[in-house]
């Protein structure tokens, strides 16, 4: 791996053998232009691949290869569709661009349109613009028996129910299976007594929590077409599960889990490849405005780790804005700038570009500014893409995606999972987007079509950002990370036990789908008056539990967050804006908030938690605000502890409270502070699970620290700590929080708490605990190799915090990490 210093050529590796490029292609070009200031700090070429065929162990009809428009496969199509054909269910996890959607698309082509026992298929897909891209591709067969339908959130209630009557093909999300699917089988009867294949589209994307939900819908799922199909005479019995995913570890296993029954993986990309360029962009340092030489890599090896994961929240809050600067001495300069000067000049160039911004804010901060660097005639042909927009909106970028109007697109990973939008020459990301799998997931997207390929990735200045910056080499090594889920976790399992109840009775027969699992929870429910058991009565020879209570359990169930629900952004006169998640709104559109749509700013006039609305006006958008929260933690009694040099770690439920209190206006573009405001908002509470390390009083005097300096120490290990926590524990950027204090009762004289960010947790915690020591290590280095005096974002300030990073002690947690390590 090499490094490059400021005024060195341009130096291409591959497999570790360095070699001074050649004739430059456009791609190296337009980077050697524009990396200056030292801020190509690594280069890696990774060498074009050819195709390896095989040949399917039985031909499909003639029908269906014409319709699929391929004369053959690769051999792990080949592989995944004998599986799926043979009722074997199949995980297919092959890079980006290698054909698994053929995988699942020839043997339901088959299916549905057998002349003698035509089948059905569910497609479930993590996002509605995946779910209708598939739906396009479906279509396009134009195969009789054949039928694709949309079934989500944008459709009619006419064209809900054209679906439910005529689809042969559904293609959906989680979110609609729950709420319009099976709370309502009894309508899809025939639908679910066909049922032959279930499709389970990016299957990395449901891992944490939201893995967790989808593991149960798949249960519930299986259960309901076992009962439509009972009785029935016929050697298949259960649905067959082809799930697809961009490379990730033991995909398999979380196939399985999902699915609740065994899975095959099938791993041997045989896809062809073009040569694909990855760029390692470090924003410069800034001393006065000016850019200053460049860090060198430390020369300390790389921390040992077992895994790597997402970005993570400290504090648990994202307000998606420019992290504030408020360190001494040299500091880097904006991720988001050199995102939209990246973006800007490959455009320019002429090349179609995507960029993965990390925030929604981020999104449209990106955009604008790529469009002010660029010429008129081009500044149109680049938009932001994100969530919260209305579904008119989508479709129409969706569509200019497609056709060549535009130039680039600024998208969260609202993007990312697996929609054809053809044709890019380069990806950007602004920020690590946490895990190996979703790197490689965002660069994947550009060079669909065998051509070379770049993706550029724009270091954020947050600790794992910066980490992997000085370790390069981790990118290209470090094996995909395992995904995993948490079935047991009672705050889903509850809720899933009493939807299964209201869909149909649940019975001792109902331990296949929950095994271990059953009966605890019903106990549960019932003692809750949630569930009711009723005796045996007829041919029944068990009782049964059923719904005690009124109304669909599947509302207010929320699949991906903590509240299910979303808040509207309306202007005065009605008109609708966009959306955001109940559980963000008090930090994002509070009174008073600036909130940003389409380019467009927007100053919250009122917020309405309980109708679920937020009304605002049009904002000329000179400013930007950051909500302050108040945070109180209450520890359970440990359910383990362990000493971790002359700290206490312990692991076990916490409860945390969380209130906005106030919220800071700073100008959108030097980050001066303008001014205060207090708010009045109602509490938040979670019970959760976190792990805690207790500081003893004496070790921060042996660390030569007057008590005044304790809270902002504890403070900046806490913040370190977070930053560096996905390089060993599994978790996307929502799953965690933390919390630090001085006088926490029962927890000595500091505690440090890093929780997991939803309802009974998600496994976070206790890969936190068990990988402690090596985590408090790589903590202590990012600090103590950051070039800053007085801490910044790349080790101890973080733009997420709901206390404006006040106090911060960064030399003081660099002597109380020496002296506890």
């Amino acid at each position: 791996m090499h490094r490059l210093a400021p005024d060195e050529p341009r130096v291409c590796t591959y497999t570790g053998v360095t070699t001074l490029a050649a004739a430059a292609s456009d791609l190296d070009g337009v980077l050697a232009g524009l990396g200056t200031a030292g801020r190509l700090v690594h280069l890696e070429r990774i060498a074009a691949r050819d195709a390896r065929p095989a040949a399917l162990a039985r031909p499909l009809p003639p029908a269906v290869q014409g319709a699929l428009g391929v004369d053959g496969f690769w051999c792990h199509q080949v592989e995944a569709i004998d599986l799926a054909r043979a009722g074997r269910s199949v995980a297919v996890a092959t890079g980006t661009a290698s054909g698994k959607s053929l995988c699942f698309r020839a043997p339901i082509a088959e299916t549905t349109t057998d002349p003698v026992h035509p089948g059905t298929a569910l497609c479930l897909f993590p996002t509605k613009a995946l779910a209708r891209d598939q739906l396009r591709a479906f279509a396009a067969l134009d195969l009789a028996g054949l039928v694709a339908a949309p079934f989500d959130g944008d459709c009619s209630p006419d064209e809900r129910a054209w679906a439910r009557r005529h689809a042969t093909v559904v293609c959906t999300n989680p979110e609609m299976l729950h709420h319009g699917l099976l709370p309502h089988h009894r309508r899809w009867a025939t639908f679910l007594m066909r049922l032959r294949y279930v499709v389970v589209d990016e299957l990395h994307a449901f891992r944490g929590v939201f893995g967790s939900h989808v593991a149960h819908l798949l249960r519930r799922l299986r259960r309901l077409v076992a009962l439509h199909r009972s009785g029935l005479r016929t050697a298949r019995t259960e649905p067959t599960l082809v799930a697809c995913s961009a490379t990730i570890g033991a995909p398999a296993a979380l196939a399985a889990a999902l699915w609740g029954s065994p899975v095959t993986a099938v791993t041997d990309d045989g896809s062809p490849r073009g040569e694909r360029l990855v760029a390692l962009w470090q924003p410069p340092l800034l001393d006065g405005g000016h850019a200053v030489a460049p860090r060198l890599a430390p020369t300390s090896p790389p921390v040992a780790a077992e895994r790597a994961g997402t970005a993570v929240l400290d504090d648990g809050h994202d307000t998606g804005r420019a992290p504030t600067r408020w360190s001494s001495g040299p500091t880097r300069g904006s991720a988001h700038v050199e995102t939209a000067l990246v973006l800007a000049g490959l455009v320019e160039a002429g090349h179609r570009v995507i960029a993965f911004v990390r925030s929604r804010r981020g999104v449209e901060l990106v955009a604008a500014d790529a469009r002010r660097r660029l010429p008129a005639a081009q500044a149109g042909t680049v938009r932001p893409y994100r969530g919260g927009y209305l579904p008119a909106e989508r479709r129409e970028i969706e569509a200019e995606l497609h056709g060549a109007a535009l130039r680039g697109v600024v998208t969260t990973n609202a993007l990312e999972l697996g929609v054809d939008i053809g044709g890019l020459d380069a990806c950007v990301l602004d920020g690590f987007p946490g895990t190996i799998a979703s790197f490689w997931q965002q660069a994947g997207r550009a060079g669909r079509e065998r051509r070379q390929s770049l993706a550029v990735l724009v270091a954020g200045d947050d600790q794992l950002d910066q980490w992997l910056v000085a370790h390069p080499g981790e990118l290209f090594t470090r094996a995909p990370e395992p995904a995993v889920v948490n079935l047991a976790n009672p705050y889903v399992l509850h809720p899933h036990l009493r939807c299964a109840a209201f869909e149909a009775p649940l019975t001792h027969d109902d331990e296949r789908w929950w095994s271990g699992l059953l009966d605890d929870g019903i106990r549960d429910l019932v003692a809750a008056g949630v569930l009711q058991v009723r005796r045996p009565f007829g041919r029944s020879r068990s009782p049964s539990a059923v719904v005690a209570t009124p109304g669909y359990p599947a509302d207010g169930v929320g699949l991906r967050s903590g509240s299910g629900r979303e808040v509207r952004i309306t202007a005065v006169d009605g008109t609708p804006v966009g959306t955001v998640d109940a559980s963000r709104a008090p930090e994002l559109v509070h009174q008073g908030a600036v909130y940003l749509h389409q380019g467009a700013a927007f100053r919250v006039l009122e917020l309405d938690l309980a109708g679920r609305r937020a009304m605002v006006v049009a904002d000329p958008g000179v400013e930007h605000t950051m909500a302050r929260t108040d945070v109180t933690v209450r520890m359970g009694a440990p359910e383990a502890s362990r000493a971790v040099g002359g700290l206490t770690l312990a692991l076990g439920a916490v409860e945390i409270e969380s209130r906005v209190v106030g919220y800071q206006r700073r100008d959108a573009r030097s980050g001066e502070v303008l001014g205060t405001a207090a708010l009045e908002v109602a509490p938040t509470r979670l019970v959760t699970r976190g792990a805690w390390w207790t500081v003893p009083g004496d070790l921060l005097d042996a660390a030569g620290l007057h008590p005044d300096r304790w809270p902002g120490t504890l403070h900046a290990v806490e913040h370190a700590a977070i930053g560096i926590l996905p390089l060993f524990a599994i978790c996307d950027r929502w799953d965690v929080g933390g919390v630090s204090t001085v006088a926490l009762e029962g927890g000595g004289a500091g505690t440090i708490v890093v929780h997991d960010a939803y309802p009974g947790g998600a496994g976070i915690a206790e890969l936190a605990y068990a990988a402690a020591d090596r985590h408090l290590a790589a903590t202590l280095e990012v600090i103590e190799t950051c070039p800053c005096t007085a801490g910044c974002p790349s080790c101890v300030q973080s733009p997420k915090c709901g206390n404006w990073n006040d106090p911060l002690d960064k030399a003081g947690a660099v002597s109380l990490l020496r002296k506890a390590l």
